[in-house]
């Protein structure tokens, strides 16, 4: 389709209409979308728009008429001449009021427009535009009932501050109409006010009433000038079908940013906050959600934002500490979150809040808080442990895999919060969870619950993985009690698992007490349902405590070897039981670690040389890529250099560095030709290459220097590898030899012929370096940008390099052209900016010739610039060899000319 002419292009849209509308075939729908869109931005949308709000026609085209001017209006506001403002304005006041008592949703368009029209008159050409909106639609009019007036002129008023938060405005236009809009809610809130008050307006006026308000205050209206409609929203809370949209405005009217300059205002809020309590707790007996919720919201939003500005008035700390007893009863709501009460997570941002606040005050102010605010955070952790409880088994068993997830997500943000809750409490939080506990653990004659026991664990745990806990007098009691916690439960299991790796650090520092966990970690590897919590805290415990392992080591590999042969745990937990075992060896002596490795990956040697034989086919190459991936994870933490130890704590604990070969080197030199003949069947395959690369480039970033011996051979498998199959993980495998070892003599040869084979075959592959600039891929591109930044300063100082770019700079320069011109995403205009920035500082002789004979081409680099343009932009970029910002700035502005978007809406981000 094409557009025509306004006379004729009546029967299209409706055509075009019907077709988006009613039918069933999507490419007609897909086809007829398109048309309108580009319908609704030519020329002809201006006369074509209210021939459609006609009152004959259906409401989807009208619909279509109203939103055609407002996207006039608001995305070309300068196509239209000033003397035809008025005409514009006139035109819509009279199809909202004879609207008003017809479609809601051409309403609202037609209402949007007009608030567009409004933001881009006022102040200048439309300087009193709200109290002329309420002055038009108060006037008498005997054709249009005074309710839909009413109704309309609320529409209008609800959706300006709306539009002024989404339009495209100037900067210093949108301050400029910000103020504007702020000093004419004298013309709206006393009409609101006026509204809510009248005993006869019906409940749908108040509820839009409230809904408008909602929409002003966030126009960061002085809170004092709310006061009024605040009060009367507080009173609506009391009618169920106000409730909802009276919380939003309290809500909106209380988070202002602007809010808390005004104290007395907020001083005034609480007590109608803290008198909403009643009408709380009759919610949570009646299991009334939406009303706890709504009450919940007002009480956080008052206390979240504003918890500084009401702590700093000190003669009227009681009631604020009133608030703050309301949001613990919030976080402390009865039932199990998410399936009996949402409401509960609402609070816990608060706490943070509020215990910064009182920790920001100077050492005098802060101890008197202090005092008055610990109980209440001892208060909060008992609530918190409480809420962190699983329900029963039973009721556990009807929860949904969503509500299950939403309740671990709910205990992760319960566990930051107790770990925050540590800065205000200290060691007194850790001694009061380990009293609980014994106590819990040692009482005969009241069993506890196993539910209970696992939330005070949790909390213990919450606090000791992030925490610093060495030095707490009560984690050895703690070791102490955890053999005697009975499990019979998955979830108390895995808690116990969790809190055994949570001080896997303070057993690095107390190794004595080693025996006291190690075998209940051990029993609970072989349980499936404990995989995930198990092998992470053996994980842990072996890179914490290696030195001090040894005494287990042989009973560890054990037992791992029994859950790995009998295949217990998913491929991710194989992998970190491999790495938990390279971190176990390396404490070894060379002879123990090369038994240990032997008896651990001779069956998977075993199993690959029999796979090696196999035709591929997808069974066997899942199989290859496991036991590959378990080498490689196993060879990541293998290191008996000790390249990853840096505490202080473990120094006096290193082994004596040892001579001969790495253990690693050892096993890898025995499997290379087993590799190489995997490789020969698979070496067309992505992914089965990538698993082989993985191995060698995980040893050599744990091995560094100690790699060596392994480097003439690697090499030379690399380069055969990528002579016959180009793979990205061949090229990132060589990136990690030239990165370690290319500075160092003796292994230069095969390095520099290597990286000269890659580069090489690659070069064969694209033809031209610049190619990479033209890629779909953002990251190629920018990869490719910073080489050539790096590359061009050297072109001096670099004889060859100098020549290189003496043959080439021209096509480099075409493509980043192209490039700017319209070819390559505009988040990539910066790193363009700086290729031809290092050119013209570099190479200011051959860019002034280049940039010349480019611009020469016809339509090149987009056909949207003049040629005026091009030399415009060619002579500022020669100039200017200093300063690269406004190079950026330069580019920038070309490419929105090449692209047709300069002085759009879309350029007002960018």
């Amino acid at each position: 389709m094409v557009l025509l002419s306004c006379s004729r292009v009546l029967p299209s849209l409706l055509q075009a209409l019907h077709q988006l509308y009613y039918d069933p075939n999507i490419e007609n729908k897909n086809l007829a979308q398109k048309w309108l869109m580009q319908a609704q931005v030519s020329p002809q949308a201006w006369h074509f728009s209210w021939l459609l709000l006609h009152m004959d026609k259906v409401p989807e085209i009208q619909y279509f008429g109203a939103s055609a001017l407002h996207i006039k209006i608001s995305r070309y506001w300068n196509d239209i001449p000033a003397d035809q403002y008025e005409s514009l304005k006139s035109q819509l006041f009279t199809h909202i009021t004879r609207f008003a008592s017809g479609s809601k949703i051409v309403l609202t368009r037609l209402c949007v427009a007009l608030a567009s029209l409004a933001l881009s008159m006022m102040p200048e050409a439309w300087p009193c535009a709200v109290a002329d909106m309420v002055r038009m639609f108060q006037a008498e009019d005997s054709n249009v009932d005074g309710r839909a007036r009413c109704l309309a002129l609320l529409e209008l008023l609800t959706v300006l501050p709306e539009e002024f938060q989404t339009s495209r405005l100037p900067q210093y236009r949108k301050g400029q109409v910000r103020s504007v809009l702020a000093q004419e809610c004298g013309s709206v809130f006393p009409l609101l006010e006026q509204l809510l008050q009248q005993q006869d307006s019906p409940g749908f006026i108040k509820q839009k009433v409230l809904k408008c308000f909602s929409s002003w205050v966030q126009l960061e209206i002085p809170l004092m000038d709310c006061e009024n409609l605040i009060q009367a929203a507080f009173t609506s809370l009391q009618d169920p079908e106000l409730f909802d949209t009276a919380v939003e405005a309290v809500v909106n009217a209380i988070s202002q940013p602007d809010a808390q300059r005004y104290v007395n205002t907020l001083l005034k809020l609480i007590p109608p906050v803290l008198g909403l309590q009643e009408q709380l707790r009759q919610a949570v007996q009646s299991g009334d959600m939406e009303t706890s919720h709504g009450i919940c919201r007002i009480a956080v939003a008052l206390g979240e934002n504003h918890s500084r500005a009401l702590l700093d008035q000190v003669e009227h700390w009681q009631s604020f500490l009133a608030l703050v007893n309301m949001i613990m009863f919030c976080t402390g709501i009865p039932g199990h979150y998410p399936v009996n009460e949402t409401t509960s997570s609402l609070t816990l941002t608060f706490w943070y809040t509020l215990q910064d606040d009182i920790l920001s005050f100077e050492p005098d102010k802060q101890a008197v808080y202090q005092q008055v605010y610990r109980p209440v955070y001892f208060q909060l952790v008992d609530v918190l442990l409480h809420k962190a409880q699983f329900p029963s088994d039973e009721e556990y068993g009807f929860w949904s895999s969503d509500e299950k997830e939403q309740f671990r997500i709910y205990r992760v943000d319960i566990s930051d919060t107790l770990m925050y809750v540590y800065e205000m409490l200290g060691a007194e939080l850790l001694s009061s969870l380990y009293d609980k506990l014994g106590r819990l653990l040692t009482n005969t004659e009241q069993p506890s619950t196993w539910q209970h026991t696992e939330a005070l664990l949790y909390g213990f745990q919450s606090i000791a993985e992030t925490i610093d806990v060495n030095y707490s007098d009560v984690v050895p009691g703690l070791i102490g009690l955890i053999p005697r916690i009975s499990i019979s439960n998955v979830q108390l299991a895995d808690t116990v698992m969790f809190t055994i790796g949570s001080l896997s650090e303070w057993l690095a520092d107390h190794p004595v007490m080693i025996n006291n966990v190690l075998p209940l970690v051990l029993q609970a590897l072989g349980n499936p349902e404990l995989s995930i919590s198990s092998v992470s805290t053996l994980k842990k415990i072996c890179r914490e405590c290696k030195y001090d392992l040894p005494p287990y080591a042989a009973n560890i590999v054990a037992v791992s070897q029994e859950v790995l042969m009998k295949q217990i745990h998913k491929t991710s937990q194989c992998m970190w039981l491999m790495q938990a075992l390279g971190f176990l060896l390396s404490a070894l002596q060379v002879e123990e670690i090369l038994k240990n490795l032997h008896s651990l990956i001779t069956p998977y040697i075993q199993q690959l040389e029999k796979l090696a034989d196999e035709t591929p086919n997808p069974s066997n190459k899942l199989a290859i890529i496991h036991i590959l991936g378990l080498l490689s994870n196993l060879f990541t933490t293998l290191d008996i250099s000790h390249h990853d130890d840096d505490h202080e704590s473990t120094e006096v604990k290193k082994l004596p560095v040892q001579q001969g070969p790495n253990p690693v080197v050892v096993v890898l030199q025995q499997v290379f030709q087993l590799i190489q003949k995997v490789l020969s069947k698979w070496l067309n395959d992505a992914q089965v290459v990538e698993s082989v690369c993985a191995i060698f480039e995980k040893s050599v970033k744990t091995l560094l220097d100690d790699f060596a011996p392994m480097v003439p051979q690697l090499c030379e498998m690399l380069g055969q590898m990528y002579s016959t199959i180009p793979q990205v993980s061949a090229i990132e495998l060589t990136r990690q030899l030239v990165h370690i070892f290319a500075h160092e003599p003796a292994h230069f040869p095969p390095i520099k012929a290597l990286f000269l084979l890659v580069t090489s075959v690659t070069l064969t592959l694209f033809q031209q370096g610049v190619l990479s600039l033209k890629f779909p891929e953002a990251p190629t591109v920018k990869a490719s940008c910073g080489f050539f930044t790096e590359l061009l300063p050297r072109c001096g100082e670099i004889a060859p390099v100098g020549q290189v770019v003496h043959e080439n700079g021209k096509a480099l320069l075409q493509a980043v052209l192209e490039g700017i011109g319209g070819q390559a995403s505009r988040s990539l205009m910066d790193h363009f900016a700086e290729i031809l920035f290092a050119l013209n500082k570099h190479c200011f002789s051959l860019l002034s010739i280049w940039i010349k004979e480019a611009m020469q081409q016809d339509g090149f680099p987009s056909a949207r610039v003049t040629p005026e343009q091009k030399e415009n932009f060619s002579q500022q970029i020669l100039r200017e060899r200093v300063n690269k910002r406004r190079v950026k700035e330069m580019v920038k502005e070309f490419t929105l000319l090449c692209r047709g978007l300069h002085g759009t809406e879309y350029t007002a981000d960018y």
